[in-house]
């Protein structure tokens, strides 16, 4: 089912790629079946604690061509969470695009914040860089008052 997904995905529309959207796209792929696994059989802190230790350094400023380069990441993690063949939690691309961040020595947060509305409890995860939300709409901190955040490659 997942090969059919991937099939509707238009040549051209990957063809117009850059060699780097189609390695980020590409790993995102990969990468998002191992967190999924990962989130389930050892939970959020290991999983973003063995993803850090991939990474290698991290710039502490994010300058305007890093922001766009971290929006464009968001984009194609969006994509890539589309075709997979089980439907990806928000936790999942969250970690994926924190991961495929710190690749690109781009410094981010995973965001996790609660909402309690009619009395229903939600839990909402989202990446963050400098303050800017990639992941989600501008007022997720509202909607989602944030419980924790970690900073890529931070101890656990």
């Amino acid at each position: 089912m997942a090969c059919l997904k991937w099939l509707r995905i238009r040549l051209s529309y990957l063809a117009d790629l850059g060699g780097q959207e189609r390695r980020i796209l590409a790993l995102a792929f990969i990468v998002f079946p191992l967190v999924v696994t990962s989130l389930k059989l050892a939970g959020f802190k290991r999983t973003q604690y063995w993803l850090s230790r991939l990474l290698e350094s991290e710039k502490e400023i994010l300058q305007e061509e890093m922001a766009g380069q971290a929006k464009n990441t968001a984009r194609l993690v969006k994509i890539a969470a589309r075709y997979q063949p089980y439907r990806a939690s928000c936790l999942a691309k969250s970690i994926v695009l924190w991961w495929l961040l710190g690749l690109q020595e781009i410094k981010s947060e995973v965001c996790i914040g609660v909402s309690r509305d009619k009395g229903k409890f939600e839990a909402h995860a989202w990446v963050e860089c400098q303050g800017l939300v990639l992941n989600d709409s501008k007022d997720v901190r509202q909607r989602f008052p944030a419980l924790e955040r970690r900073m890529a490659g931070e101890r656990v």
